[in-house]
Order: C-alpha cells, then structure tokens, then sequence
C-alpha cells in the first residue's frame, strides 16, 4: 500500500469516526434509495411520501407524526451538488392540478433532502431538546439496480442466463435469428456488432412491454449520455471453446467487462454502497396479468435483487471501518389502489412469498425486511356492482385512455400464493384457473384540506417501517 493510499485511508476513517460520534447528538441523516421494477410508480411514490411528510394530516400510522413529535418538516439543498435534485414541486404541480396527469417516470439518479425537526423522547431527550433529522431520498431507475448482479457474473455466465430467458420471452425472434447467422469468431465487424446489440434491445423492450422484470443490463433501455457507445455495443452470444483475440466474440467479452468497471462499480461505489434504508416498488399485479412466466421472471428477479444488497446492520463498527450496510429493506408491491380492500392481505402474502426464496439466498445478516401492498397516490374508490347475478366489489375510477369514469374488478386473486406460484415454476404460458385482468387509471382530481398530503393507502405504515425508528 502507497503512503498516499494510506492517508487517504485514515482521513477516511477519521471522517467516519467523526460522523459517527456527531450522530446520536448532532444531525441524523437517514439515505434512503427508492427503485422499482417495470413501472412501478417511482416518481409518484417519492412524490407522495414527500408531501405526506410536509404535511402529515394522511400519515396517522407514523408514529412520529401521529404523536405530534416532529415540530417541522421542510425541504432544503441536497449534500450532493453532482446529483440533480428531484423535481418534487413540478410532480407534485402535476398530480394536484385541475386536469392532473401521471409525471414522467425516472430516467436518471436524483435526490432530495428533507428535514425534520424532532421532540426526542426519555430522560436525555428532555435534557438536550429538539434535534434535526435529514431524510436524503435517492432515486434511481430499477435496471440500474438489477445491474448489480452482474458484478458477480462474467461475461460467459451473463450470456447463458440472458439467452436462456430470451427463448421464453416474446421479441425476441429477431435477435436469436440474427444470432444464428453470426459466427463470433469471425474477427470483428462494426455493423454487425450494432445490428446484434440494437436487435437484443428492442428484444429487451418487448420484455418489459408484456410484463418481465430482468431486462439487464439496464443501461440498454435507458443509455442517456451513453447511447451508441461500444460500452453499450454488446449482446449475450452462445458459449463455445473460446474466441480468438480480435473477434466478434472476445471483443464482446471485453466490452462486458467494461461496462461492469465503467458503468456498473461507479454507481454501487458513488451512490448504491451509501445508502441505509431501501425500497423496491413491484408492480406484482402487472406480472400476474401478464401470465405465469412473467410471475416467474419476478421472482427470480426479486432473488438477484436481495442478492445484491449489502445486509446488515448499521452498527458503529460498520461505519467506523467504512462497511455501510443496508438495515432495512421494504418491498412494496403498488397499484393496491386497482383492488377492493378485501384483496389487499392477499396481494401482500403474493409479494412475500415471491420473497421466501430470495431471502434464503440473502443469507441475511441483521437486515429486516418486510413486504407490504400500498397505494402512493389513490386513485379510485371502492363500489360494488352486479353482473351476472353475482355483487362484485370493484374500484371505480377515471380511465387513462378515455378519461371517463369505469369500474374495474382485476379478479379474484387465491388464498394461497402457491396457486399463483407453482404453475409459475412449472413455465405455464396461461393462468389455468383464473384470469387476472389490469386498468390503466388516471389520477384522481384532489380537493385537499390544510394540513393534508394527497390520499394514499398504506404509505404511512411505509414511512413508519422505512424512518420510523430514526424519528
């Protein structure tokens, strides 16, 4: 080790200690990553929990503001002067206006801060009074975070479970035919190389269009300022007896290994390894619509994302020696809003068991995990209706696409998760017993009284789960 490797150690270390010492008594700062798989509601989801916790009216089941102990709650300027900063006033303008519309959806990290002023409790709270916690929200889109499985995958291993998916997955015909008409130890030829990594990406798209999650690597689908760069000009080829220097083959390999080292390790290392409490936002009811397999590539997905994270708790000798670890982790399956409330429990027990394997895998270290079914921003209310001599209870809202009112029953979701799960396992293409049916609702015009965030369900037991304990 260099001297200069070395001092820069310690003054890292000397960093740490005297954040570590300043926390209980100085500024708490809470980082908290908020992702999603295949349009989960990101944007809506930090933009509601943001004014629910500026105005906490809605939020009785975070214990902090239903016991009256946050004084103040109010955003101000984000320690990270290279992040851009989440446009939280234009989303939540969009929401709450007379005509409101769903913001876009993430395409690039953001952050905001917000903070709180917080009564503590017991003996030595009363001696020191009020203190300030800071609620950094960081969000990024969730193909940034499925990126992280492949730290762990060489460029041989990453082809074979990409191919293997590919031939189940609708779209992807014209990849696989391209495919088969290239030899990758042929040396390598510029436009056939483009052909093959622009045919894997719309295959890619088509997958997410009907419902998969595991679309990696994610920077095909959202390139921004990489878009047409060899470290984005590369696709999963068959594994042969190797390739010679200079072919299609091998240059592929290397352009893999690049993205890892140039793409990949920059974000876990600048912004995913920093983070202290996560939430993943799952749009299961859109996987179950989609069919067995794409509940399937779900979980499996959901199993490489618990793989990803660094568990554990967030003890002082962690952060003494620099080892920040992720201590709770929630995984929220959305739209909770598209069923009566009855079916709630049972969306909820679908995402947990979507969970078990994947929590097996973890081998956890102290990280507490939940699964839960909310709502962000609600967007219908309930009703009941007769239609074939059967009362069903359905949600009624204003529709996406024709903006008038509707009502929607999706089904009847299963007691047991397994009959969802087990013809998943099996590859079924269709549901046998059952057809499980989505609606695209618009927001809701709001009409909101002093004091109150936009309606919600259940992102108050979030925030509680999420910061609570911090608070």
């Amino acid at each position: 080790m260099s001297i200069n490797s070395l001092a820069k150690g310690l003054t890292q270390s000397l960093t740490e200690l005297a954040a570590a010492a300043a926390g209980p008594l100085g500024d708490g700062v809470v980082r908290l990553g908020v992702t999603g798989l295949s349009r989960a509601g990101k944007t809506v989801f930090i933009t509601s929990l943001v004014a629910n916790l500026l105005d906490r009216g809605r939020m009785v089941q975070l214990a902090a503001a239903s016991g009256h102990r946050i004084r103040a709650a109010y955003l101000q300027p984000q320690p990270d002067d290279t992040v851009p900063r989440f446009p939280f006033e234009d989303h939540l303008s969009r929401l709450t206006s007379p005509a409101p519309n769903w913001p876009e959806g993430t395409r690039a990290i953001s952050e905001l801060r917000l903070s709180f002023r917080v009564e503590p409790q017991g003996y030595f709270g009363a001696m020191t009074g009020p203190r300030t916690v800071h609620l950094d929200i960081v969000d990024y889109p969730g193909e940034w975070l499925l990126d992280l499985s492949l730290l762990s995958k060489g460029f041989e291993a990453w082809s074979t479970d990409a191919l293997a998916r590919l031939r189940n997955r609708p779209g992807s015909k014209a990849y696989l035919d391209l495919l088969a008409a290239t030899d990758p130890g042929q040396p390598i030829d510029e436009m056939r190389a483009q052909a093959l990594a622009a045919a894997y990406t719309q295959a890619l798209q088509a997958a997410r269009e009907a419902g998969y999650s595991d679309c990696t690597p994610g920077r095909f689908l959202l390139p921004g300022e990489l878009e047409g760069s060899p470290v984005l000009t590369f696709a999963p080829l068959p594994i042969g007896q190797g390739w010679p220097k200079g072919s299609l083959g091998a240059e592929f390999a290397r352009r893999y290994m690049a993205y890892r080292k140039q793409v990949v390790t920059p974000f876990f290392r600048d912004h995913f390894a920093r983070i202290d409490r996560q939430v993943v936002l799952v749009d299961v009811l859109g996987a179950i619509h989609a069919g067995p397999r794409a509940v399937e590539d779900l979980r499996r997905t959901l199993a490489e994302v618990m793989v990803a994270f660094r568990h554990g708790r967030n003890d002082l000798l962690s952060r003494l020696v620099g080892a920040r670890r992720i201590d709770r982790i929630l995984f929220a399956a959305t739209k909770a809003d598209h069923l009566h409330h009855d079916q709630h429990p049972r969306l909820a027990a679908i995402t947990e068991a979507l969970l078990r394997e994947a929590r097996d895998r973890a081998q956890f270290a102290g990280a507490e995990t939940r699964a839960m079914s909310i709502a962000a921003l609600r967007t219908t209310v309930e009703d009941e209706v007769d239609h074939e001599g059967q009362r069903l209870k359905v949600v009624r809202g204003r529709l996406e696409q024709s903006g008038k009112q509707g009502a929607f029953w999706a089904g009847e979701l299963p007691d047991d998760p397994a009959r969802l799960l087990s013809p998943a396992r099996a590859g079924e293409e269709r549901w046998l017993d059952g057809d499980y049916g989505v609606m695209q609702f618009a927001p809701a015009a709001l009409t909101l009284r002093p004091g109150e965030g936009p309606p919600h369900i259940r992102l108050d037991r979030a925030a509680e789960f999420l910061i609570g304990d911090r608070l």
